[in-house]
């Protein structure tokens, strides 16, 4: 895009951020190769309408040289024409050619370069290319509606190119811990002693980064969905985020998406696939374009990790004690065995879901280690590198911090743990506390 049409979008952007419809402009801006059909998606997906209006304006100084009188073309042909006399006081006169010659069939017009183009290993199927977009780098908006970038503190690491998401709602959001000690006999399945500590010290975490903290002790398979199916009909509109917490036995399971699973006090397993599409775009309108995040201290199977050898300077002083369990359990042969026909929020073959992140406190298949007296590797070191890191660092940063740490430790001299993350987040994610 020329530069002069840039600057008029960005002179206008309040007006634009506060006045358009986007829904109307989706067509018109597709027919004419402005934006491809994946573009449109994801501006679709970034939430409210005025967030799909900012986005859409962004995007749009991403394009080619035409996009700007084509917008232009598609404000009149949609009625939004006090918009696009905005947009046209003081622009040049341009003229457009036509993309080819007048037809009575039209033809079908590819998709506007973008500005600086970019290697794509894939193209769609009916062979227009898809390109990526590019986002702006640095340019400042002179709007008092800015966007919601959280200043960067002194000595972070550039990342002028990865958005932030907004995390400024007071309170945050809620935060739904489920914690499973005490379980039925004919479960067959231990009680797990210590996970009250892990219990207490995600609550007092999550309330420090101001979260609405509800916990909810010794649920059986049934009472869990009934309690995120609940959470997912609450309305998260004044919110920015949602996170729910799993302290239970785990299992493996077999999976399309999400793997592994947990368990009711009644020895009957809740696939964490499952769990998270309670909380997807399409279960729960007001949580889309927001950040969704699971935490599962459970084992996500039964093997047990006796590590490699490295060399000395890799290592570095474990802990770890001979009072170590797990919560491992066997394998289940499926995980869509839970999906009823009168459960829709339960089904697993939804597509997979944007702004989700999942942090397990194991890798697949392996055991997660918990200490009956100081809580689970995986908690205790979690809760402490929030505490220390919140303030300065990102989610997805934190949580490396947390595999490392955990990666170092042994059980009964032998055993180890790997903590990992399936990220599904478009943006940077900061927690709200003091430096």
């Amino acid at each position: 895009m020329e530069e002069i049409h840039k600057k008029i979008l960005q002179r206008n952007r309040t007006s634009l951020v506060t006045d358009l419809d986007p829904s109307n402009l989706y067509d018109g801006l597709l027919e004419k190769g402005v934006f491809t059909h994946d573009m449109i998606d994801e501006i679709k997906s970034s939430g409210t309408r005025r967030e799909q209006a900012r986005q859409l304006v962004r995007d749009l100084e991403t394009r080619g040289s035409r996009a700007f009188p084509l917008f232009l073309e598609c404000l009149q042909e949609t009625g939004q024409h006090r918009l696009a006399e905005l947009l046209q006081n003081g622009a040049p006169a341009v003229h457009l050619q036509p993309a080819t010659p007048a037809e009575v069939v039209r033809p079908v017009v590819k998709p506007l370069p973008v500005s600086s183009p970019m290697d794509v290993d894939k193209q769609r199927k009916d062979e227009v290319p898809v390109y990526p977009i590019q986002r702006p780098s640095s340019t400042p908006s002179p709007s008092p509606e800015k966007d919601h970038i959280r200043p960067r503190p002194q000595g972070r690491p550039r990342r002028d190119s990865i958005q932030s998401y907004k995390m400024d709602a007071s309170p945050c959001g809620h935060c739904l811990i489920i914690n499973n000690v005490d379980f039925e006999p004919q479960s067959e399945l231990s009680n797990r002693r210590g996970s009250n500590i892990d219990c207490d010290k995600l609550e007092r975490r999550f309330k420090a980064l101001n979260f609405i903290v509800e916990v909810k002790t010794n649920l059986k398979q049934r009472q869990i969905k009934r309690e995120l199916s609940a959470l997912s009909k609450e309305d998260h509109s004044q919110y920015d985020c949602c996170v729910v917490i799993m302290l239970s036995h785990g299992t493996e399971v077999s999976h399309n998406r999400f793997p592994g699973a947990v368990y009711g006090v009644d020895g009957q397993h809740v696939p964490v696939q499952l769990i998270t599409n309670y909380l997807n775009g399409q279960h729960c309108p007001s949580l889309q374009g927001k950040p969704k995040l699971f935490f599962i201290q459970a084992c996500g199977g039964g093997e047990k990790d006796t590590g490699f050898e490295v060399s000395p300077d890799e290592v570095e002083p474990s802990v770890g004690g001979e009072d170590d369990q797990t919560d491992a359990i066997p394998m289940s042969s499926s995980s869509d065995s839970l999906s009823t026909p009168d459960e829709l929020d339960a089904r697993a073959t939804l597509p997979t879901p944007s702004d989700i992140l999942v942090s397990y406190s194991t890798f697949p298949g392996y055991v997660s280690w918990r200490d009956t007296q100081a809580g689970s590797w995986y908690v205790e070191t979690m809760d402490r590198i929030l505490e220390e890191n919140a303030a300065t660092n990102d989610l997805v940063t934190m949580l490396m911090m947390v595999n490392h740490e955990v990666s170092q430790n042994s059980a009964k001299g032998l055993y180890k743990q790997m903590p990992g993350s399936f990220n599904f987040l478009r943006k940077l994610l900061y927690f709200q506390a003091q430096a």
